[in-house]
């Protein structure tokens, strides 16, 4: 009973810091994730007040926070979307990868930390935040611009390549030998391709199996199944983000409207838990010797991020100005960045408090960058070119299009 006791009282006093930490962000104008971290932080072992009675509760919080995430992220694209998407946007989501992915290779070779731990920071520096990203869009009123596009198209096929990329780095981790872990792709590979063929020809049906005009019913159904999905896929070492994430894109639009609305809630609630739940596990005493190294990677990684989307909306025809404000808003990491160092951690532990300062410098440069990015980069370009007469000055086609005059 004393047990119960002690892990009602610290889970209240979690729950209640991260709705006043919520309240702040929101505020200040910034993503709450970095606050979250040193939330967990703060609570964990060799914090201000370590948690005794409550840690296994949040660890299985956390858990339903990442599947909640993917499921959240899968119900935001239908499968057509998806299929488009990669075939006529597949160059931009290889230039992504090979700029994002190789700078966390490369880091954790020079640090000495072996092969699968540069597969694993090479995730964490390769996939931005969708979550931080969709919210800054929304700040900035940019969701209209022609530009907009471009941006979720990369994000989609950061999406897409997760269902390839955590299988793999789960194999890696588990120490799976080269056979066993070209079985766990094909058949990663194999799942998806089955999931988007049924989501493609019979999405209606298995939307059908769980639509109900009953709200209860629906966020029963669909959150049931995904749990269950989940459990499947990580028995079969897809990983259960991936499972989570494949049965939003079967869902059909109707459905995913419906569960997205009631879902919401239980995801923001669950995901504080999940970084929390990370931060628990890093000992502050741990980041200042990785500080630097992932101040260098973040300025490295920043810059990357903004030559990916220059060059994928330069390919899409946008305007110079456009081309840095996709830049600029694809720096964020956040929410995967933080899945792929949990998964890590257990066989390279350092790699925790690195993510961790690399997550919060990015979350929160990201908005930054976000905003500034195309007027610093108009300021100097104006600098180092000749004045030209008004009447040859180009029009940026990345703005959003108004009806009327």
């Amino acid at each position: 009973m004393h047990n119960t006791t002690a892990m009602l009282i610290e889970l209240g006093a979690i729950i209640l810091a991260l709705g006043l930490l919520g309240r702040l962000a929101g505020r200040v104008g910034f993503s709450p994730i970095p606050l979250y971290l040193l939330a967990g932080l703060a609570f964990g072992h060799g914090g201000i007040l370590p948690l005794q009675a409550s840690e296994e509760f949040v660890a299985t919080g956390a858990e339903i926070g990442v599947i909640l995430l993917l499921l959240m992220l899968g119900l935001e694209y239908s499968a057509s979307s998806l299929v488009t998407t990669l075939k006529t946007q597949y160059p931009s989501g290889a230039v992504d990868f090979v700029l994002n992915a190789a700078p966390g290779a490369v880091a954790a070779l020079l640090l000495g930390w072996g092969p699968v731990a540069a597969v694993a920071l090479a995730g964490v520096t390769w996939i931005s935040s969708s979550g931080v990203i969709a919210k800054v869009l929304g700040d900035l009123g940019r969701t209209g611009n022609r530009e907009t596009p471009v941006v979720l198209c990369v994000l989609v096929m950061e999406d897409l390549a997760m269902a390839v990329y955590l299988p793999i780095l789960t194999a890696l981790l588990a120490g799976v030998s080269l056979a066993g872990g070209s079985v766990t792709l094909l058949i990663s590979l194999g799942t998806v391709g089955a999931v988007l063929y049924i989501a493609l020809r019979h999405g209606r049906i298995v939307s059908r199996a769980v639509s109900s005009d009953n709200p209860e019913m629906l966020l029963l159904a669909v959150l049931g199944l995904t749990l269950l999905v989940a459990g499947v896929a990580q028995h079969l070492q897809v990983s259960a983000a991936v499972g989570a994430f494949l049965v939003g894109i079967a869902l059909s639009e109707e459905v995913a409207e419906g569960a997205h609305g009631l879902l919401s809630p239980l995801r923001d609630l669950f995901a504080a838990v999940f970084f929390v739940f990370f931060g628990l596990h890093t000992d502050p005493a741990d980041i200042p010797p990785v500080l630097l190294p992932a101040l260098a990677l973040a300025v490295v990684t920043m810059l990357t991020k903004i030559a990916t989307g220059w060059w994928a909306a330069r390919r899409a025809g946008i305007a110079p100005k456009g081309r840095w404000r996709t830049g600029g808003t694809l720096v964020a990491r956040g929410e995967f960045s933080i899945v792929i160092a949990g998964l890590a951690v257990g066989t390279e532990p350092r790699i925790g408090p690195l993510a961790t300062a690399y997550v919060l410098i990015l979350v929160v440069l990201g908005p930054l960058t976000a905003r500034w990015t195309e007027p610093l980069a108009s300021r100097l370009t104006r600098r180092r070119s000749p004045d030209k007469p008004r009447n040859t000055v180009p029009v940026d086609q990345s703005e959003p299009v108004h009806a009327g005059g």
